[in-house]
């Protein structure tokens, strides 16, 4: 099955209002801005998809990427672990004026949920945030002693990641730390679309390197020379050009 798309516009075509999107990268290593921002344009074009629960590890940076989705106004819920980085500053005004929903969860257990609504495991116990404002709600049991708090899978109806290498059936391989949450994220959602940097054919890609198979790829678009966050924001870059 060739899973080979056009172009990013089309890559993202699916996704609809009030869809679950997880979106990997650790700050800009990994992240698919390219699918991102072909999300963006169709909002613009079209105003959908709106009304979006995005689950990434942070909260964006500048003006491009994550922090362009919420500064259009496409995002009404954020799940993640990091809302404080380098120049969240689009993130903070949306939260602190009323615009956007933050549910903060601890990056381990961010991972975990992740990779639990990719196994198929509902709930699992961990001792992270016991004790405090993050646990309040969620049922608690001790195990040989220790406190445990409940935490639930997280699932999606969409996840865009950025990989390196991926052939026409899916399989992907990842560069360094490009590989972070995509992994985990192709798992747990319905339907992946991946960016690369080069699309090969099968074979070419040794079955030892493979990091995500290709069953859980449904979508894969190459972005030859895909951009970087952090030199978008040097160069102090807005996406779109004037945002709305």
């Amino acid at each position: 099955m060739d899973k080979t798309v056009t172009d990013p516009a089309a890559a993202v075509a699916g996704i609809a209002d009030g869809m679950v999107v997880m979106i990997g990268g650790f700050g800009g290593s990994g992240a698919p801005i390219e699918l991102i921002h072909a999300l963006i344009d169709r909002f613009i074009a079209t105003g959908h998809p709106k009304g979006l629960t995005v689950i990434n590890n942070n909260a964006g940076n500048g003006h491009v990427g994550l922090a362009a989705l919420i500064e259009v106004g496409m995002v009404a819920k954020l799940i993640c672990s990091f809302p404080r980085s380098a120049d969240p500053v689009v993130f903070t005004e949306a939260y602190l004026a009323g615009k956007i929903e933050l549910e903060l969860v601890p990056q381990g257990t961010l991972a975990e949920r992740i990779r639990a609504g990719g196994a198929g495991i509902p709930a699992f116990y961990t001792p992270t945030s016991f004790g405090t404002d993050l646990a309040r709600g969620k049922p608690v049991e001790v195990f040989e002693g220790r406190s445990y708090v409940q935490e639930r899978w997280l699932k999606a109806d969409y996840a865009l990641v950025k990989a390196h290498l991926g052939d026409r059936l899916g399989n992907l391989t990842y560069r360094m730390a490009a590989r972070n949450f995509n992994p985990l994220m192709c798992m747990a959602a319905a339907v992946t679309v991946a960016q690369v940097s080069r699309i090969v054919a099968p074979g070419e890609i040794d079955p030892e390197a493979v990091i995500t198979p290709g069953i859980f790829v449904q979508g894969v678009v190459q972005i030859a020379n895909p951009a970087q966050e952090e030199t978008l924001n040097r160069a102090g870059a807005r996406y779109p050009e004037v945002a709305k």
